[in-house]
């Protein structure tokens, strides 16, 4: 306490004080948004914006308040400034931002505190520390957990990096986010009419399987394992469910990506929002619509709206003379939400799920007739990243066992449909169950070789369990689509 009073007391203050009130924040945000955060830029952008900005303004403040007819309300402006920074950060971090009414309220429970505790600043301050340490060993404490996910899930049991495509048409991928299967969206929670969408993509020469599914309940496992062509089980639940870098196996470094460019593929990734570049990640596509320099450093990646039909029309005009490879991102229909304090619940967020599927619809018939004016030969997949989740309370809800059938199918029960393909493709439909095998079959028909086929992936359907069984991987569906609950080891 007596160093704190003799820093407190000389005239670099300022960086013990900076120092104080920045470095917890910083390590909470890092811990509960690891994945987020993990690159060298934001690394600058923290250390400038929660330790050398709050070091200005304490620097800035302690001249101000030096002059004689001032300084008798420095403790008092110091004990204020070191509560109400420190609040503030903290708003940032939970809610990716200012929020007005939250703002107000910190701003006058600092002002009360301030008078209450002036005498009490050097162990304000010491507090801070203390918890900043706190928040450092928790942050190792994760960083050190999320190393521990191995990376061996990645390698090929074959030489499938190396295949050689002997047809090489245009391909689009478009992934509706959440959007569900035809059959499960006939039945269960969902009892939907969807006949008009699904006429259109029958007259269009769309092929739908029923019953697809994917293989795991959220966004980035989902694609993570569909781009490796590879189950990653999740790291058997010992990590978080997006797994360690799973943004920079998505847009830099998978197997599919690369297959693609080893075949000349020039490759565009268009999306609605960049919930998948959002920390950052080295760019393995040739083209993106969206630019870093566009992304908050802090933000959750989905409050932007860009107009992919525009973008893909665009980049199709502009590169006809290259064979091209377009993964495109919809946000629509989505899952239900998370927020647990909504009446009627399962009722109000599947009516949100229905006025979402209609959007989803609306922006799925724009990009094929697009596709179809300007690419009519081309390879046209749909495929959802996972179920919309209709029947339950909220998304979380995910992580709790249950023995509902629906719910299950809910959670996995996703959209796959394509178009393009010639007559042969008929003899890999058996082999098409879930999302984790669809490129490598379409890999094994582009390059005419079958042999591909003989390390395709379980075709088992797998989350994480938090509650009702002790935590880790389950198997919830399996090979032959039965719903199951067997622990993954």
């Amino acid at each position: 306490m007596k160093l704190i009073n003799k820093i407190l007391s000389g005239k670099f203050n300022f960086i013990l004080l900076g120092l104080a009130v920045g470095l917890y924040p910083i390590f909470f945000y890092f811990n509960n948004n690891y994945t987020l955060v993990n690159s060298m830029a934001h690394a600058v952008f923290f250390l400038a914006a929660f330790i050398l900005l709050p070091m200005l303004l304490f620097w800035v403040f302690g001249l101000i308040f030096s002059f004689s007819n001032l300084i008798k309300w420095k403790k008092l402006g110091l004990t204020f400034l070191s509560i109400f920074i420190l609040l503030v950060l903290m708003e940032i971090c939970i809610y990716a931002g200012i929020q007005k009414k939250i703002s107000l309220l910190i701003l006058l429970v600092s002002l009360l505190l301030a008078f209450l505790l002036k005498k009490q600043h050097s162990k304000i301050v010491l507090f801070q520390l203390v918890l900043a340490l706190v928040g450092f060993l928790m942050f190792g404490a994760t960083v050190i957990r999320k190393k521990s996910f191995s990376e061996k899930w990645k390698k090929q049991p074959d030489a499938i990096s190396k295949v050689i495509f002997k047809k090489k048409p245009n391909i689009y991928f478009i992934q509706p986010d959440g959007y569900t299967n035809p059959s499960e969206l006939k039945r269960g929670f969902y009892n939907l009419n969807n006949s008009n969408f699904e006429s259109f993509l029958t007259q269009n020469n769309f092929k739908i399987y029923p019953n697809f599914r994917s293989n795991y309940a959220s966004t980035l496992p989902s694609n993570s394992s569909i781009f490796m062509m590879k189950h990653h089980y999740y790291n058997k639940g010992l990590n978080d469910e997006d797994g360690l870098d799973a943004r920079n196996v998505i847009i830099h470094n998978n197997t599919v990506l690369s297959i693609f460019k080893n075949n000349n593929y020039k490759t565009f990734f268009l999306t609605e929002s960049p919930y998948f570049l959002i920390n950052r990640p080295k760019l393995g596509y040739d083209y993106s619509n969206f630019s870093f320099s566009e992304i908050p450093f802090i933000t959750k990646g989905t409050n932007f709206n860009k107009n992919v039909v525009g973008d893909l029309k665009t980049q199709i005009q502009t590169n006809k003379k290259t064979t091209n490879f377009f993964f495109i991102q919809l946000f629509n229909p989505g899952h239900i939400s998370g927020d647990k304090n909504v009446e009627n619940a399962v009722r109000v967020k599947k009516e949100k799920y229905i006025n979402s599927l209609k959007t989803a619809n609306n922006k799925l018939t724009q990009l094929i007739s697009l596709i179809n004016k300007n690419d009519p030969t081309a390879i046209c997949i749909i495929m959802a990243d996972h179920g919309g989740y209709v029947g339950l309370k909220y998304a979380q809800e995910t992580a709790i066992k249950t023995d509902d059938e629906n719910k299950i199918r809910s959670i996995f029960s996703n959209l796959f449909t394509i178009r393009g393909v010639d007559s042969t493709f008929q003899n890999y439909n058996k082999t098409l169950k879930t999302s984790v095998n669809v490129f490598r079959v379409l890999f094994s028909y582009l390059s005419e070789d079958s042999n591909y086929l003989t390390h395709l992936q379980d075709d088992g359907s797998y989350i994480v369990i938090y509650k009702g069984a002790p935590r880790g991987t389950y198997k919830y569906i399996d090979d032959d689509g039965n719903t199951v609950f067997e622990r993954k080891e």
